[in-house]
C-alpha cells in the first residue's frame, strides 16, 4: 500500500484547520515581537543609547531567532522524521508558546540592568527554535494530506498564518493602544499580547492533539523506509537542493520585513507617523498578505507553481524601483508601499512552503524542507530590517530598493537554475 493509495487518517477540514492555526499561533507570537521591537524594546531595554542605536540593538535581538530557526529546524526536524510530524509539531508549539509567554513577563532595564536584554535575547532566541520546527511540520501536514493535483492549494493553508498571524498582532496593539494611555501602554500594556497568547497556545494544542499521523509518513513508517540521521542523508545526497531553495526564499524574506518590521520603524521613528496610524498601515498590509495567497494558488494550479514564482518574482524586481517614489511620498504613497508590497508578498508566500518541501522525499522532508525554509530566512530575514534601516539613513531609500532587487535577481537565477521537480 502505497502513500498514493493510503486511505486519508484526518478529513481535509481537520486537516487544514490544524496546519492554519498552528502556524498562526507561532506566526502571532512571532510578529508581536516584532510590533514591540519598534514600539517599546527600545525604550525599555536599550535606554543607554541614542534612538537609532536603541533601534538597531533591538532589531539585532530580533535577528536572533533566525539564526535559531535552522537550530530548530535541524532538531524537530530530526524528530519529525524519525518519530513523526504529530508529536514534534506539539513540541515546536510549547517550545514557542512558553518563550513568548515569558517574554511578557520580563522585568526591563531600569528594574534588573544588562540582565533584561540578555533575558529578553534568550527568549527570542527560544521563539525562532520553535518556529523553526512548526513551520515544515505544518507545511507536511498539509501537502502529505493532499489530494492529487492540489498540493499547492493545501500547501497554501499553513502559509495563511502569517498575514493572520500579523494581523492579529497588529490589531492586539491598536485595540490596546485605542483604550489605555502612552503611559501605560509602556508600563504594563505592551505586555498583554504575550501572555494572552497562551489562549492561543491551548486551543493549538487541543488541535493538534486531534490529528493523526500523515498518510505519507505512515507509508514510509510501514516500509522501514525512516532514516536514523536525515540532517546527515541531507547533507550526503540532497545539497543542491538545500542550497538553491535557500535562495529560492531569499526575496520573499527580504520583501516580508521590509514591508512589515522596517516599514513599522520607518513610519513611526522617520516619518513621525502616530503609532497607531502606523499600525493600521501595517493592518492594511496584511489584508492584502492574506487575499494574495489563495489566489498565488489557484494561479499555480492553472500555470504552475514555477512559473508563477517567475512571474512574481520580476514583479518584485520591478516594485523595487518604486521605492524613492513611494517612501518619499504621501501618508497615501506609504499606504500603496504597503499594499503592493504585501499583495506581491502573498504570491510568493502562498507557494513557498510547498515549492521548498518538493525535492525532498518523505524519509527526509521534515528536516530538508524546515531546514531550507530557515536557511532562507537568515540570508533574508535576519539582517532585512537592520540592513534597510542602516541603508536608509546614510544612503536613503533608493538603496532600499537595490537590496531588494539584488534579493529578488538572486531568487530568479536559482528559480532558473532549479529543474521544474525542484520547486
Amino acid at each position: 500500500m502505497t502513500a498514493a493509495t493510503t486511505k486519508p487518517l484526518n478529513s481535509p477540514f481537520k486537516v487544514l484547520l490544524a496546519s492554519l492555526i498552528g502556524t498562526t499561533i507561532e506566526f502571532f507570537d512571532f510578529y508581536v515581537y516584532a510590533t514591540a521591537a519598534v514600539l517599546v524594546f527600545p525604550t525599555l531595554f536599550f535606554p543607554a543609547s541614542d534612538p537609532t542605536s536603541a533601534l538597531l540593538q533591538s532589531f539585532a535581538t530580533f535577528s536572533i531567532a533566525f539564526f535559531a530557526r535552522p537550530i530548530g529546524a535541524m532538531v524537530f526536524g530530526h524528530f519529525g522524521d524519525v518519530i513523526g510530524r504529530k508529536a514534534t509539531l506539539v513540541a515546536a508549539l510549547l517550545t514557542m508558546g512558553i518563550s513568548t509567554v515569558v517574554i511578557g513577563l520580563l522585568p526591563s532595564y531600569a528594574q534588573i540592568g544588562v540582565a533584561a536584554p540578555a533575558l529578553l535575547a534568550l527568549c527570542r532566541f527560544g521563539q525562532g527554535l520553535g518556529l523553526g520546527g512548526e513551520w515544515g511540520g505544518a507545511v507536511l501536514l498539509a501537502t502529505e494530506n493532499a489530494p492529487p493535483g492540489k498540493r499547492s492549494w493545501y500547501g497554501m493553508f499553513p502559509q495563511l498564518g502569517a498575514p493572520i498571524g500579523l494581523l492579529l498582532s497588529s490589531g492586539a496593539f491598536w485595540v490596546l493602544l485605542q483604550n489605555i494611555s502612552q503611559e501605560d501602554f509602556l508600563s504594563w500594556g505592551w505586555r498583554v499580547p504575550f501572555i494572552a497568547s497562551i489562549v492561543l497556545i491551548l486551543v493549538g494544542l487541543w488541535v493538534r492533539f486531534s490529528i493523526t499521523e500523515t498518510p505519507e509518513f505512515q507509508a514510509a513508517k510501514e516500509k522501514e523506509e525512516r532514516v536514523k540521521v536525515p540532517l546527515t542523508r541531507i547533507f550526503a545526497k540532497h545539497k543542491r537542493s538545500l542550497l538553491l531553495g535557500s535562495f529560492v526564499g531569499l526575496v520573499t524574506f527580504v520583501l516580508f520585513y521590509i514591508g512589515s518590521a522596517w516599514l513599522l520603524s520607518f513610519n513611526v521613528k522617520t516619518r513621525h507617523i502616530p503609532f497607531l496610524e502606523a499600525l493600521e498601515i501595517q493592518i492594511l498590509g496584511s489584508v492584502a498578505f492574506g487575499l494574495f495567497i489563495p489566489i498565488s494558488a489557484k494561479l499555480a494550479e492553472k500555470f504552475g507553481r514555477r512559473e508563477v514564482l517567475i512571474a512574481t518574482t520580476v514583479l518584485i524586481g520591478l516594485f523595487s524601483f518604486s521605492l524613492p517614489v513611494l517612501l518619499g511620498g504621501s501618508d497615501s504613497a506609504i499606504f500603496v508601499f504597503s499594499a503592493l508590497a504585501m499583495a506581491l508578498m502573498g504570491l510568493t508566500y502562498g507557494l513557498i512552503g510547498t515549492a521548498l518541501a518538493a525535492p525532498f522525499p518523505t524519509e527526509v522532508r521534515y528536516t530538508g524542507s524546515s531546514l531550507t525554509f530557515n536557511f532562507a530566512g537568515i540570508f533574508g530575514a535576519s539582517l532585512a530590517p537592520y540592513a534597510a534601516t542602516w541603508l536608509y539613513s546614510n544612503y536613503g531609500a533608493s538603496h532600499v530598493g537595490y537590496y531588494l532587487l539584488a534579493a529578488a535577481s538572486i531568487t530568479l537565477l536559482c528559480i532558473l537554475l532549479s529543474g521544474k521537480d525542484e520547486v
